[in-house]
């Protein structure tokens, strides 16, 4: 499943899911970096393509690639916080996961929040919407999850509709499909007259 369940927009219904467009403009954006790996190579690739996108990082990423993270804000693109150390926030108790949103906040100047996994509970949600935009979306590309082949990813991306928000990601796990399967859909949009912006 690549889009969100419309039940979950109804039942989380302050939560940001996709965002009303009149034009074809769709938002992209990556999770979990930014690290040496793999994010500069989609950064020269969003360069290249002469578009934008929101990066939702975590917080001891940010510290140990500062550079990478002042290179993200020097070529326009937004940020969001993604919680210090990627915590699931259905398994942690609520003083250590807020603390770790705080801790972030000093390292990454933006109200945009995304909870890791998706995972946040309602007594959370409240908390933070008092702060903070939580931004879900509308599409996931499931980069992460070894048994979805590039193919059905890129196959799946036909689906994307304007007003979208679409996840990847910039870790690890998806350093090397990210190569794959980023290009021939981003290509793909241009082609059908879709429009890149960052979340404000």
């Amino acid at each position: 499943m690549f889009r969100s369940p419309k039940l979950l927009h109804k039942i989380f219904p302050a939560r940001i899911w996709g965002i009303s467009v009149s034009d074809k403009s769709v938002f992209l954006t990556f999770d979990d970096g930014p690290i040496p790996e793999v994010t500069p190579w989609i950064l020269d690739y969003l360069k290249e393509q002469k578009i934008v996108a929101t990066f939702f990082c975590v917080g001891e990423n940010v510290q140990r690639n500062q550079e990478i993270y002042q290179r993200i804000l020097d070529e326009g693109h937004a940020v969001g916080n993604h919680t210090m150390k990627h915590l699931n926030g259905m398994k942690v108790n609520h003083r250590t996961y807020l603390q770790s949103i705080v801790e972030t906040e000093k390292l990454v100047d933006s109200k945009l929040f995304r909870p890791p996994y998706g995972r946040l509970n309602r007594k959370l949600d409240k908390v933070i919407q008092k702060r903070f935009k939580i931004i879900m979306w509308t599409w996931l590309s499931k980069d992460y999850d070894a048994t979805v082949s590039d193919e059905q990813i890129i196959e799946a991306s036909k689906k994307i509709e304007p007003g979208d928000i679409l996840v990847f990601h910039d870790n690890i796990k998806t350093m090397h499909r990210i190569q794959h399967v980023l290009p021939p859909i981003i290509e793909r949009l241009k082609n059908e007259g879709f429009i890149f912006k960052k979340l404000d």
